[in-house]
This record gives C-alpha cells, sequence and structure tokens, in this order.
C-alpha cells in the first residue's frame, strides 16, 4: 500500500478530532509505544516510546533520545487534528413545517457552500452518566457510519443570481441540517443518539459532534497523481509525521524526537489543550527534569532543539494565478513548501530555512517557497504561538493543495512521500 493510500484511510478512519487521536493511538501502540497519564509520576528512560493525551483531542508522542536533553534537545513536529466545519448544538432540534432540522454552530472558517449536497453524518464524542456524583461520566466516541443529516440547496428557480453572486448560507436560517420527517410517534435527536450508543437517553449529559462527509478519500487525474478527501488540512501533516517518527524506530538518535498534535487551531488555538497552551511546555519540562539530573538542563535542551510546524500551504492555481504571488508559485508534487513570512505569521528564519534546505538536499527531495502576495493578508499556524511559549527556533511547511478549508480538498499523492521524507531527516538532524 502506497503511501498516500495510507494516508486516505487515516482521514476516513478519523471523521472529528477525537477520532484523530483514537486513529494515531492505534498507530503509536503497534509500534510500541507506552501511555503516559499527565495525572502520574513519569519514568522515562533513553531510546523509549511514549505518548500522552490531553482532553482526547490533543497527543504528544515521543523516544527518549540516547543523550540527555541538556546535550541534544528536541526535534518537535507540531501539526493540528481540528478540520473547519459544522457543529451541532447542544438543543439542536428545530421543527419547521414537515421537517425536523439540527442547528449548527460554525467552527473556524470553513467554505460553507462546500457543504451543501453532500452525503453528511455525525461523528464525535458523548458524555455519557455511569452513576452518582459530579464526575460520574465516561466519553464515548460516537460515529455514524450512513448519512444521516443533508443541507440541501436551493434550486436555482429560486436563486436566479447563484452563478454570478456565489453561493451563501445565513449560518443560523439556513445553515441548519435536515434531519428527519417525524412520524406521528415523534422520535428525537438524543433519542437517536442513545440508541446508537445503546443508553437511555437520560444518560446523555453532552456531546460535540461535527458534521462530516461520509464519502471516502479517492485518487484523481491521470495517473492517479492527485488525492481528494476531507480533512487534508491538517490530517495530512499528522499523518506525515506518525510515519516520519515510526521510519526512524530502528535508528538510535542523541536528540529527543517529539511529535505534538494540537485541538483548537481553526479557532486560535487558545485552550487547555491547544498550541497557545501549556500542553507542549509541561511535556517537554517534564521530560527534561525526568531525563536530567541538571538544575539548568530544561533551559539547556531549549537552546539545542528545533521545532517544525506542519500545516499545509497553498498550491499555485491556474484558474486564479492573480491570486498568487508571481515569483512564490508552489506546485502540487513538486516537493514540501517552505512558509514565509516577515511579519511572523510564519515562523520560517533565514537560520531554520536554510536547515530544512539542507535537510531537503541531503534526502534529495524537492521543496518550495512560499510568500503571500503584498497585498493579501496571510493566514497562520500553530507555529508562532508554539514558539512564543517555547522559546524553541521553528520554521513552517506544509504540502501544497488546492481548496483549503473546503470539505472536499485535494493534494498531491508523490508529496506525501516526499513530506515523511523531509520529516524523517528532520527528526535526524
Amino acid at each position: 500500500m502506497t503511501q498516500a493510500q495510507q494516508l486516505l484511510e487515516y482521514i476516513d478512519s478519523s471523521p472529528s478530532p477525537w477520532h484523530v487521536v483514537e486513529s494515531t493511538v492505534a498507530l503509536l501502540q503497534a509500534h510500541g509505544f507506552k501511555a503516559l497519564s499527565e495525572k502520574e509520576i513519569w519514568q522515562l528512560n533513553a531510546g523509549e516510546r511514549y505518548y500522552t493525551i490531553r482532553d482526547q483531542s490533543s497527543i504528544i508522542a515521543f523516544i527518549a533520545g540516547s543523550k540527555a536533553p541538556s546535550e541534544s534537545g528536541y526535534r518537535i513536529i507540531g501539526a493540528h487534528t481540528d478540520s473547519p466545519g459544522l457543529r451541532i448544538k447542544p438543543n439542536p432540534e428545530q421543527k419547521r413545517g414537515a421537517y425536523l432540522r439540527l442547528g449548527v454552530e460554525v467552527y473556524g472558517g470553513p467554505i460553507l457552500a462546500t457543504f451543501a449536497d453532500r452525503d453528511l453524518s455525525l461523528a464525535g464524542r458523548v458524555s455519557i452518566k455511569t452513576g452518582r456524583g459530579a464526575q460520574a461520566f465516561e466519553s464515548r466516541l460516537l460515529r455514524i457510519n450512513e448519512s444521516i443529516v443533508r443541507l440541501p440547496n436551493l434550486a436555482i428557480h429560486l436563486n436566479r443570481e447563484v452563478n454570478k453572486s456565489g453561493l451563501k448560507f445565513n449560518p443560523q436560517d439556513e445553515l441548519p441540517l435536515i434531519f428527519s420527517q417525524p412520524g406521528p410517534d415523534g422520535g428525537s435527536f438524543k433519542g437517536f443518539i442513545a440508541e446508537r450508543l445503546q443508553v437511555n437517553e437520560t444518560d446523555i449529559l453532552a456531546w460535540e459532534l461535527a458534521a462530516y462527509d461520509t464519502q471516502p478519500g479517492a485518487f484523481s487525474g491521470l495517473d492517479q497523481a492527485f488525492i481528494t478527501n476531507s480533512q487534508l488540512d491538517n490530517l495530512a501533516s499528522c499523518h506525515a509525521a506518525l510515519l516520519a517518527l515510526t521510519k526512524i524506530l530502528d535508528q538510535s538518535n542523541p536528540a529527543t524526537q517529539v511529535i505534538a498534535f494540537f485541538d483548537h487551531e481553526e479557532v486560535g488555538s487558545s485552550s487547555a489543550k491547544g498550541a497557545d497552551g501549556s500542553f507542549l511546555s509541561d511535556v517537554l519540562h517534564r521530560i527534561s527534569t525526568t531525563l536530567d539530573d541538571t538544575t539548568q538542563g530544561h533551559h539547556q535542551a531549549i537552546a539545542h532543539s528545533y521545532m517544525l510546524s506542519a500545516d499545509m500551504a497553498h498550491a499555485w492555481h491556474p484558474n486564479f494565478s492573480h491570486k498568487h504571488e508571481p515569483e512564490h508559485q508552489p506546485i502540487i508534487n513538486a516537493g514540501p513548501v517552505i512558509k514565509i513570512n516577515t511579519n511572523q505569521r510564519y515562523t520560517t528564519n533565514a537560520h531554520t530555512e536554510a536547515l530544512f534546505v539542507s535537510i531537503c538536499e541531503d534526502e534529495k527531495i524537492p521543496h518550495q517557497k512560499f510568500v503571500n502576495r503584498s497585498d493579501l493578508a496571510c493566514g497562520s499556524t500553530i507555529g508562532p504561538m508554539s514558539a512564543a511559549r517555547t522559546g524553541i527556533r521553528s520554521l513552517d511547511v506544509g504540502n501544497p493543495m488546492w481548496a483549503m478549508h473546503s470539505i472536499r480538498e485535494s493534494a498531491g499523492a508523490a508529496d506525501h512521500h516526499y513530506m515523511i521524507g523531509a520529516m524523517s531527516g528532520f527528526l535526524r538532524c
């Protein structure tokens, strides 16, 4: 199976951030990684493999280096588990005529029009009562495999300007998802969830549920050069980092190698488990203080470290070439993109850029460079906030893609292979 095919299967098994962590844990455990709880004292040994999870949707995995962190530092790859989309409201039921709709909130910045006329379903986590007491509940993952909700388009006869003005939805009135035509006996959304989880309806305390596209990922184009799926931004980066880490398991490396996947990037990362929170700093400090017995060891480790912030990049679009900077036009299947912004929306500087270029040259991997048009605002990543919180030298990279934040995104099959190779070289440097 090709690495691109493995990526599509990873995405198909991960329709929500909570499922992303579940899929990630399955791969890590298959390669001998051991779970650590933040609630317990850590006992770590050089060369061994570990992971820890915060609130089910952020995860950090690492291989303890052969040398103490104060001597060789960390090599960190950061990415994010969430994608923009639609989330079900706490009291979602809306009876409108003969139909029952589910109210939604917009999560992040999706291209809303792409959710119309898709075979949508729901996935996420549900909190279930298990007894008496404030903490007598458990979290269950839920995935409805079949299409269960839909956002039908309005016929062009009733929206004559749609091809001129674009498809627009009012988030409050026009985005609720069609769920059912309730019969005389009724039937509720909460009851449906309870039935799927095989619990009593009164035992359901809360949920975080996202709409997802049930269409699996696929290859397209002549020679199947392209891949299409939801959540390529940013599960392609997560999967590449995972395979890069497992690719070097049999090699002894002095630096401690870390992959860190955060939730909430699409909404600003300011949460207990987001990249602007303490998760990464907490884990690195615990590793340093466990493996090092010097009082200044952690500060020395930070000075020896590098971080690679991996998030997808904007590929040059032949139909909209005027939207791109003429001298920086990343091409799909032409290698990883180094993302540069002088205002620090990306963290790449001359030092870290040179490091990545050298790695690509050593690994014989093509690479590209991207800056935004000077008259367009630049997006950002987890890189700037992670670098600011940890003090670690960082750069931003990503594979080129089309239709970022659509429910159906496109990228290059060869680029996934290139990125895995570049990340492997970074973890070994």
